[in-house]
């Protein structure tokens, strides 16, 4: 019973977890999108702060190259110059412009002796008529400093004859993203189209310089820009928003990551709570299902139980006592009313018991008499001119006399096959009760096949008596029955006696045997005359009062 009210406490409960549950899934779908957008749009606008970084650039170096200085290549001019705009742009280490061999010219500072750019992949796109080049993570010749280099082609008479190089620091780009400012958690990468890390944020001293894993270079020339859920190379999961290098767009990679711990920060905060309350609650609905259970519903239970355990006892004092204070109560009310109404029927089948035993030895009294009457008018009226049949009906009557008896001693209501034919052959068994024996199991037979029964068996045992096995000294009779699947099976069988010859007409008792059951039994009768002796087998349908049991064991009467 508790589990049906843990149950019960379950079921309520289940609407509302089902709701704060999908309550959950729609907060966190709503905060994934946010997330995605918000990674796309930090994307986007990182990207578009290196877009302005690099078109700057673009436009520094076209106006330097439109210089009269640059164009003519006259270094000495060149120097002046350069030095003048270099010191001016902060984010540039230098500008300087080398020949068609890679060889320096001038520059915004001393040029080392030896130096040459010809190996360099930008000044070769440069040289190659590329209008604008932005190079890769480079270790400066010049100043021995991480720089991205971008290059710009000095044109002359429609051909390249030298090439403009400067430089972004990347100190200070990492400055700049610096500055924008990362949440904790969150992540911002820029790299070159060969997946170097120029900046980064957080930790740029361990990432600065390294190159993006291979799980993530598919990215950096993905076909369009787009979001996903990775794991970073710092262990950290995060919705990234990225931006390709494209060709005519970006030319550098760009991503934003959010880290989904602290994006769903408050969401699991708020699931914590939610579980604590959920679980404080199925505590709470647990305690009360089991002290109200106790107290409203399995207490007067075990009351009512435990009366009907004593009344079955046989306490038919026993009562639950309670009033019909509630639904329970009634229940326990109700019972109390039903043992006070069986206790009085009780008394009055008790009483009505007395006077139907009384009854029923008055009718055994007036039946018994009554076969004495008939049997001293039988006698009167054939007993002297036919005392054959005279002693054929005394027997006949004498034997039913028996089985009423047996009926009545049983309160008319049942008796055992084997009670119902030893009756029926106590007269024919005389002194020697061996002669005739019984075998078989203890079935109990109602009332309206008994004294048909008892009736066929006297008038075999009858059949016996004037010519067969029981008319002779050394004859014996078997009786064995059987009993299953409702019907019962009884074989007479007799031995020792004089030869039988089959019957030229029916007699009464054979007529007898053939009509004493009821249409219900559906008996079946069939005799087979045997030299040695008959076999007769008679079976019926019964429904037994009491389970059949084999008899202990074989007896002879």
């Amino acid at each position: 019973m508790r589990l049906k009210l843990v149950a019960v406490a379950v079921a309520a409960l289940a609407p509302v977890v089902a709701m704060l549950g999908y309550n959950e899934y729609a907060m966190r779908s709503q905060r994934d999108a946010e997330v995605r957008a918000q990674a796309a749009q930090a994307a986007r606008q990182a990207a578009s702060e290196v877009d302005r970084i690099v078109e700057g650039l673009h436009s520094l170096l076209i106006s330097v190259r439109s210089m009269p200085a640059v164009q003519n290549l006259d270094a000495a001019v060149c120097n002046a110059s350069l030095r003048s705009v270099a010191s001016s742009v902060p984010n540039i280490r230098m500008i300087f412009v080398v020949d068609s061999r890679g060889r320096p010219i001038c520059g915004s500072a001393e040029t080392p002796a030896g130096v040459e750019f010809a190996d360099r992949d930008y000044f070769k796109a440069a040289m190659a008529g590329r209008d604008f080049v932005v190079g890769t993570y480079t270790r400066s010749r010049m100043s021995d400093t991480a720089v991205l280099p971008v290059a710009m082609p000095v044109v002359v008479d429609g051909a390249p004859r030298a090439v403009l190089v400067s430089g972004v620091k990347l100190d200070w780009l990492q400055s700049r993203v610096a500055e924008r400012g990362v949440a904790p958690g969150n992540a911002v990468t820029i790299a070159d189209s060969g997946g170097t890390i120029l900046a980064r944020m957080p930790q740029p001293d361990r990432f600065v310089g390294t190159v993006i894993p291979d799980d993530f270079q598919k990215l950096v020339h993905a076909n369009e820009p787009g979001v996903i859920e990775v794991t970073s190379q710092d262990g950290t999961e995060r919705v990234l928003g990225y931006r390709p290098i494209a060709p005519e767009g970006n030319p550098l990679y760009v991503s934003a990551g959010f880290s989904k711990a602290e994006a769903f920060a408050p969401i699991n905060r708020a699931t914590t709570i939610n579980v604590l309350a959920i679980a404080g609650g199925v505590f709470v609905a647990f305690l009360a299902a089991f002290f109200v259970g106790n107290r409203f519903l399995l207490s007067p239970i075990g009351t009512v139980a435990g009366v009907m355990d004593r009344w079955r006892a046989g306490d038919l004092s026993a009562r639950t006592r309670m009033r019909p204070t509630d639904e329970m109560h009634a229940v326990g009310a109700a019972l109390d009313s039903l043992l006070d109404e069986l206790d009085c029927r009780r008394v009055q089948n008790e009483r009505a018991e007395e006077e139907r035993t009384l009854l029923v030895r008055e009718l055994a009294h007036r039946v018994k008499n009554g076969f004495t009457l008939v049997q001293a008018i039988a006698r009167q009226s054939f007993g002297k001119a036919n005392p054959d049949a005279y002693h054929s009906f005394a027997g006949r009557l004498s034997s039913l006399a028996s089985t009423y008896d047996l009926l009545l001693s049983k309160d008319a209501s049942d008796s055992t096959v084997w009670e119902v034919v030893e009756t029926a052959l106590r007269a024919h068994a005389g002194d020697d009760h061996k002669r005739i024996r019984l075998d078989g199991p203890t079935v109990v037979l109602p009332a309206d096949v008994s004294l048909p029964l008892s009736l066929v068996v006297h008038e075999l045992a009858t059949n016996a008596t004037k010519y067969g096995s029981l008319g002779s000294e050394d004859g014996r009779v078997s009786i064995e029955w059987t009993y299953g699947d409702s019907r019962l099976y009884l074989l007479w069988t007799e031995v020792g006696g004089p030869t039988v010859l089959p019957p030229t007409r029916k007699g009464f008792g054979s007529v007898l045997i053939e009509r004493a059951f009821p249409r219900g039994a559906k008996a079946r009768c069939r005799p087979d005359y045997r030299p040695e002796g008959l076999v007769f087998e008679v079976a019926f349908t019964v429904e037994p009062i009491a389970p059949a049991k084999v008899h202990p064991e074989s007896e002879d009467i």
